[in-house]
């Protein structure tokens, strides 16, 4: 148990416990003052309990219970990792999260094999996933390795404060060859493991996009996304009928197409703010080895390469 004493009157007991011991995040407290493992003054209140000077509040925070997830032993490309954060190039292939159909062999059970100085998060001893990418898009995701951590980056992500760039392999030559994309996205009327643009109860989505390279019947993007929608690149991009090859769910192959086994999609950077040091990070991950091959195989000059800055594993640090 452990316990301080309030120097002001007026504040709500689970923001001055948020403030005071930033460990754990305002709704963890909320949580632990809920199940009666915070007192003032020896006795029970509620999260909105309004402190004054000289109260003394004591608090018993509970180990974190074992999560049901088993850990596994599957290799993980490591950009950077700290005590706070650890920030991965995730595969095309490895689904992100245990679900129906996906118990194991996820990113979480690599993750759980990996980390040893997981704090918990929401009480639970697993890594605080706070973005995902789809199972066959690769590329720079950000994992919170405490509550702390994973409060802050979630709020990053949820005020547009991170920056997220992808490369994409499309279908044919866009016109004009850069542009902005604003549609609503939501899930699709009829095929309900699809989301669609323009739906009348979607959420705003923007993506902005510019070619890097002309291909033969394709072309190479940079695109960046203001919001963070499901599927959002691909529905954007199927929508303005240039869909990413290989995308099985949002493009139907063409005479023309060259068809990769999977959605060439590359979450090739990412910017946030570590959630402790206060610093900007910006990490990079390469273009893998199959849309490499890809690009090489689509090119319409071979010695007119497009300068790709994602050849280094190296984070940069800004701050």
């Amino acid at each position: 148990m452990s316990g301080k004493t309030a120097e002001e009157s007026g504040k709500r007991l689970d923001a001055w416990l948020a403030e005071s011991e930033p460990g754990l995040s305002r709704s963890r407290w909320q949580g632990l003052i809920k199940n009666g493992k915070v007192t003032v003054n020896g006795g029970s209140v509620k999260s909105n309990f309004k402190l004054r000077s000289g109260d003394f509040v004591e608090w018993t925070i509970p180990d974190p219970v074992p999560t049901e997830t088993l850990p596994e032993n599957i290799p993980l490309d490591i950009l950077f990792e700290d005590r706070h954060i650890i920030v991965v190039n995730k595969p095309a292939g490895l689904v992100v999260h245990p679900a129906a159909g996906n118990e194991n062999g996820t990113l979480v059970n690599a993750l759980l094999h990996h980390c040893t100085d997981l704090t918990g998060i929401g009480g639970e001893e697993r890594p605080g996933i706070v973005h995902r990418l789809d199972k066959d898009t690769s590329g720079v995701m950000v994992i919170a390795k405490t509550e702390t951590a994973m409060a802050e980056l979630a709020r990053q992500f949820k005020k547009r404060e991170t920056e997220k760039e992808y490369l994409a392999i499309v279908r044919g030559a866009l016109h004009p060859s850069s542009g902005y994309i604003e549609t609503t996205i939501g899930r699709h009327p009829i095929h309900r493991k699809k989301m669609a643009a323009n739906i009348k109860r979607g959420r705003r989505a923007v993506s902005n996009y510019k070619t890097d390279e002309k291909l033969k019947n394709a072309s190479l993007l940079r695109i960046r996304i203001e919001t963070g929608r499901t599927h959002q690149i691909r529905v954007h991009m199927a929508f303005l009928k240039h869909p990413i090859l290989g995308d099985k769910l949002y493009a139907r192959r063409q005479p023309t197409d060259t068809w990769p086994d999977r959605q060439m999609l590359h979450a090739a950077k990412l910017s946030i703010i570590h959630p402790n040091t206060r610093k900007k990070m910006t990490f990079q991950a390469p273009l893998p080895a199959d849309m490499k091959a890809l690009l090489e195989q689509l090119r319409i000059n071979p010695s007119e390469k497009s300068q790709l800055p994602y050849e280094t594993q190296s984070p940069q640090t800004r701050g």
